[in-house]
């Protein structure tokens, strides 16, 4: 059975990798995984919104893609080592600090695709995203990770897409045409979110693109901004497309 976050949304997805940041944005200081960012892909009309969640020193849950704070905010600092105030604060003028707990309250309407990047973020995630399961995919490149954060949402179950590990067997799997195992590692998962290539290596073929869509599960290809690479993968049967351009996608490309 499709889980919900996959029914009743615009088809292809179009999933805004960590918000939507304008290139006027920009030039104003906002950022990305922002209070401001998510707002805007909202604003576009983006359903779903691609974003990355860690932990703070005192146990908060933010959006934040980077170990550390540098590239974002300039601290050389690891998120883990600042409190969710001093974080707030740096966040202030950059479009606001976004909690996992205050954007599911205050975007209803969303769904989000959260990539857990810590081990001590998963647990206490998949216990925010509980009540929300509907609208939530729980996903990390640690599958061991993501199985946490899908135990402690329980008896709630969000959506889900597979890890580095399972990924990694099922293009070898692919590859040699192990279709019975290929679909015990697609068991229980809703989506594969994927590059198209990665190292050189082919991610992406019409072999596992026929298998997972048999099997009931969605591929959705990042990280991709230009419209017509969008409109090639969407030609081939991808169910959605993780970018930084929600607004040109949601436009350049037929529901």
């Amino acid at each position: 059975m499709t889980h919900a976050y996959l029914t009743g949304a615009r088809r292809p997805r179009v999933l805004a990798h960590r918000g939507l940041v304008t290139g006027q944005m920009a030039a104003d200081g906002l950022v990305e995984n922002s209070v401001a960012a998510i707002a805007a892909a909202h604003a576009v009309g983006a359903e779903y919104v691609e974003s990355d969640c860690r932990l703070t020193s005192d146990g908060a849950v933010v959006l934040f893609h980077d170990d550390t704070l540098e590239r974002v905010t300039g601290d050389p600092r690891r998120v883990s080592e600042v409190t969710l105030h001093e974080l707030a604060e740096l966040m202030a003028p950059r479009g606001g600090l976004a909690l996992l707990e205050d954007v599911l309250r205050d975007f209803p309407d969303t769904r989000f695709n959260i990539d857990v990047k810590t081990d001590d973020a998963a647990a206490p995630a998949g216990r925010i995203v509980s009540e929300h399961a509907e609208r939530v995919l729980l996903t990390s490149f640690s599958d061991e990770r993501r199985r946490i954060a899908l135990q402690s949402a329980a008896p709630a179950r969000p959506a889900t897409s597979a890890g580095s590990s399972i990924i990694r067997r099922l293009v070898l799997s692919t590859a040699v045409g192990a279709r019975r195992r290929a679909g015990r590692l697609l068991d229980g998962i809703d989506a594969l979110q994927i590059p198209e290539r990665q190292n050189g290596v082919r991610v992406l073929t019409p072999r596992l693109l026929r298998w997972a869509h048999e099997h009931g599960v969605e591929i959705h290809v990042w990280t991709v901004d230009d419209v017509p690479r969008m409109r090639r993968l969407l030609a081939r049967g991808v169910d959605g497309i993780v970018t930084n351009r929600a607004d040109a996608a949601l436009v350049e490309t037929p529901a």
